[in-house]
């Protein structure tokens, strides 16, 4: 046996005596095998190389997403708005309508895109019909609560970005509470105003804290603009972690509905604080 040689192709007579041509063909197709090897390697190669996936790419929610999402909620309550400000009529449908779609919406386990524009074009009309109503009795009120909204915003995704603030479970639990607190503490205030149980336009937050000038409603309006500042950064890390995680991208319209409401309540909580105060003068 040949050094080095196989000895069953060293001892095959029929291997040895294969014409010249044949072998040459022979070894040609193992050229070509080892070609097309590594023509494979290149283009997994060219493979690894290629940028990843983008999160709409694999059907996973992303910022930009809940970003065009949530401008696409909050232009319908715009749109709500300018016909509930030329309308005032529609405010108190809208006000109705809109509580009934915002609570069929907390509770569907699937989101509804059609459901949550809804809701943002009704929100939007009582919006509207609240707006103009009170900038006819304090001019300039829907202006200074616009921009009190977006200062309020702007600050509390800074301090978000920054991770100076997080929800953290403590403040969670703490949160739900006091929130809990609060719209028990409002339910009970419209019912004061609609049965007249007291004569003040704003019900318990018009009244004085006794032994002082300073209305009751402007330590719960601080209070509440408070909670709706937090209830941001419920929101934002809710997103945080629904990105994190690879959610579904259709939670990205769960995302803009959560963000839609929050800023809808502290618009309104910045409104009343500001009618209270004007009022006060």
């Amino acid at each position: 046996m040949a050094l080095g040689g196989n000895p069953v192709f060293a001892n095959n007579k029929n291997f040895k005596d294969v014409p010249a041509g044949q072998r040459g063909y022979a070894n040609g197709a193992a050229t070509i095998g080892a070609q097309q090897t590594q023509l494979s390697a290149e283009q997994l190669q060219q493979m690894y190389s290629k940028p990843s996936a983008t999160a709409q790419q694999t059907g996973r929610m992303s910022y930009d997403d809940v970003i065009m999402k949530t401008v696409g909620t909050l232009a319908m309550v715009l749109a709500g708005a300018a016909l509930g400000w030329i309308f005032p009529i529609l405010m108190l449908p809208g006000m109705i309508v809109g509580l009934v779609l915002g609570l069929v919406n907390s509770f569907k386990k699937q989101p509804s895109p059609a459901l949550i524009l809804c809701y943002a074009a009704f929100e939007g009309m009582f919006l509207g019909g609240i707006s103009q109503f009170l900038e006819q009795a304090y001019p300039g009120i829907v202006v200074q609560a616009v921009l009190g909204t977006l200062s309020v915003f702007a600050v509390t995704l800074v301090l978000f970005r920054n991770a100076k603030v997080r929800a953290t479970p403590k403040m969670t639990r703490f949160f739900i509470i006091a929130l809990a607190g609060y719209a028990l503490f409002s339910l009970i205030n419209l019912g004061l105003m609609v049965f007249g149980g007291t004569s003040s336009p704003w019900g318990i937050n018009s009244m004085h804290i006794p032994g002082t000038n300073i209305p009751f409603g402007l330590i719960l309006g601080v209070f509440a603009i408070g909670l709706a500042a937090f209830s941001l950064i419920v929101d934002f890390t809710s997103i945080e972690k629904g990105v994190q995680n690879g959610l579904p991208a259709k939670y990205s319209w769960t995302a803009a509905f959560g963000l839609t409401v929050t800023l809808v309540w502290l618009y309104v909580e910045i409104l009343r604080l500001l009618a209270i105060l004007r009022g006060n003068d």
